[in-house]
Formats: C-alpha cells, sequence, structure tokens
C-alpha cells in the first residue's frame, strides 16, 4: 500500500480539445473509509463521454466542477471496509476516483468474480461499453437476419462488440474505422463483412455505395457529423437509428448545422432514437450474462488497450479522439502483488 494517494482533478474546462493543461495531479493523503470501502484502483476506464462533463454546457450527465476529482469506471480491491458489504482482498467495480485510492459506499459497487474472466472485462466487454452495445443493437438498432447493419466506431470498446452482436443476428456488417489496421482487425478477426477506412475515403457515400449496396436497415452511430449524414442518405424503408454518441462533435466550439436530415425520414419512415445504457439499469444482469456467454463460446471477440501509470490516464483520455485505441481503452493503475 503506498503511502499517499495521487488523485487527478479538472484543473479548467477546455475550450475546443482538452490538453494536459486540463488535468491536475495532486498527491494527497489515502482516504480513510469511514463508513464506506477503501479501494485500491487496479484499472481505470477512461471514455468519450468524459469530455462533456468537463464542459459547463448542457448535457445528460451533471458537469465537474474545475477542482473536482475526476472520476470513470474503475475496478480495484478492497483494502478495508467497515460494512458488511465486502471483505479485505474482494474485487468490486464501480464510478471511482482517478485515483490510486478512492472511497465509495458499498451500495455503489459491485463485486467482481476474477474467476470468470480478466478482472479488466468488467470496464469492457462485461461492463458498461458490453452493455451499451448489447442493448442499443438489440433492443435499438434490432438488426434481423438478412439486414445491412452499419456502425461508426466500429473499432472502439462500444463498436467492435456492436456489430458482432448484429453479425450473430444474421445481418450484413459494415464498419467505419480509422486506419488500414482497424479495417484489417474488423474484417479478419472480428468477422465483419466490409470496413471502411474513413481517413482514406474520398467520399462516404461512395464508400457505402460499395459497402452496403442494397442500403442500410440499421445504423449504430457513434460519430455524428459528416458520416452520419452520408448514412442518412442510404437508410431503407423502416430503417432503425441507434444514436449512441456523437464524438464527432465532442470538441467542437460551435455545433455545425449540416444538411438537413428530415425531410428523408418522412420517406423511409426511419426511426431515429437516442438511447443511455442506464435506461436499462434493472436488465444488466441480462446482458453481463448473455455477452459472458458469448465470450465463453468463442462468438465475440474483444481487445483492450492498456496504459500503463495512473500519471498517463490524460494520455490514454486524449488518444481516444485521435484513434489510438482498438477496442477497450484502459488504464492500468496497479498490480495485484502491489
Amino acid at each position: 500500500m503506498r503511502d499517499t494517494n495521487r488523485q487527478f482533478r479538472l484543473a479548467k474546462r477546455p475550450e475546443g480539445k482538452p490538453d494536459h493543461d486540463t488535468f491536475d495531479l495532486v498527491e494527497t493523503d489515502v482516504p480513510e473509509p469511514g463508513g464506506e470501502v477503501l479501494v485500491r484502483t487496479r484499472y481505470l476506464s477512461v471514455d468519450p463521454y468524459m469530455r462533456d462533463r468537463m464542459s459547463a454546457g448542457e448535457s445528460y450527465a451533471d458537469p465537474w466542477a474545475v477542482g473536482d476529482p475526476l472520476r470513470a469506471g474503475a475496478v480495484g480491491e478492497v483494502v478495508e471496509s467497515n460494512g458488511a458489504e465486502f471483505e479485505p482482498g474482494d474485487i468490486v467495480v464501480g464510478n471511482l476516483q482517478w485515483a490510486d485510492y478512492t472511497t465509495a459506499p458499498g451500495a455503489e459497487l459491485t463485486e467482481v468474480d476474477p474467476e470468470l474472466a480478466p478482472i479488466s472485462t468488467s470496464l469492457g466487454v462485461l461492463g458498461m461499453p458490453g452493455r451499451t452495445a448489447y442493448f442499443g443493437t438489440t433492443e435499438v438498432a434490432e438488426p434481423g437476419a438478412g439486414d445491412t447493419f452499419v456502425v461508426t466506431g466500429a473499432a472502439g470498446a462500444v463498436g467492435s462488440i456492436a456489430g458482432q452482436i448484429a453479425k450473430l443476428s444474421g445481418a450484413r456488417v459494415v464498419g467505419f474505422a480509422g486506419s488500414d489496421e482497424k479495417v484489417e482487425y474488423l474484417e479478419n478477426e472480428l468477422g465483419f463483412d466490409a470496413a471502411i477506412d474513413y481517413e482514406a475515403t474520398d467520399s462516404y457515400p461512395g464508400a457505402l455505395d460499395e459497402a452496403a449496396p442494397e442500403g442500410v436497415d440499421a445504423y449504430f452511430d457513434n460519430v455524428g457529423g459528416p458520416i452520419t449524414d452520408a448514412v442518412f442518405t442510404k437508410l431503407n424503408v423502416d430503417a432503425r437509428v441507434a444514436v449512441c454518441g456523437q464524438i464527432s462533435l465532442y470538441n467542437a466550439t460551435e455545433r455545425p448545422t449540416g444538411p438537413r436530415k428530415l425531410p428523408g425520414l418522412v420517406s423511409t419512415r426511419a426511426t431515429v432514437e437516442g438511447f443511455l445504457v442506464r435506461d436499462f439499469s434493472p436488465r444488466y444482469g441480462e446482458a453481463t450474462k448473455q455477452l459472458g456467454q458469448w465470450v465463453a463460446s468463442g462468438d465475440l471477440q474483444y481487445r483492450e488497450t492498456v496504459t500503463g501509470g495512473l500519471e498517463n490516464a490524460p494520455d490514454a483520455f486524449l488518444g481516444l479522439f485521435e484513434g489510438k485505441n482498438i477496442g477497450k481503452q484502459l488504464v492500468k493503475v496497479s498490480d495485484a502483488d502491489e
């Protein structure tokens, strides 16, 4: 156990893209748990939605105040517990601080069984990103056999799982990603029918004509922007659109208007639905069970990009907006034997 605790706080509100000055790493005393649970962080998640929490504008999540500790999904080991819920050595996951050690009420933590899968998966394929992909695909986009399913951010933590779930439903799956390496990963490892490198494509509509010649029946949108504009022109009658994220806009200082898409929805009778994974919180157990079965059977593949050291968490977060990660981006904060 460390003698002191390192903790990241929001140093200032970013204008446009965050940089290293957005983050302030401070040393504090290791917190006393009081009536809570003291957790030593093993892995920390960084996710695009955190960008919205750095701004003061309206969002589905409350903004952090300047000077507040940053928070994220984290999995760690119980060091001390003054309640009956957990014992020292238990592995738990929850919404915790970007820190070596943090405290939380036992009711806000969930025990993780390290015998079922690596504990890092509780932040990825068996955690929030996996559940987001599961419900966004099966309940909102609803691809079926013979449908064409398109997903953006397809090599990321959510998109890579969503595309595989759609493939399991019998759909033809097309993914947008940002490099040759990611295209190869989607097509050769995950079994996507086609992948489009948006960085190397001059025409998104033209690329879709080639990859999805029968049009688009279901669209899982993680990105927004010009790619989504192009997909909307290819929607078939009764298409379903699941709006999960808009990462292309998170750092924009002004929101672009873009082409008007509503007239096209009249002729296609398409359904466009935004969703938050917490809407399905009573059914998290269902999702985790099914995802775990698919992983165990080999039907669902996953990859993790791991950055070592709490001090490097800002680099891991900023890299999300440059497309540096494949699969789930994690920060490894400590080892089991430390």
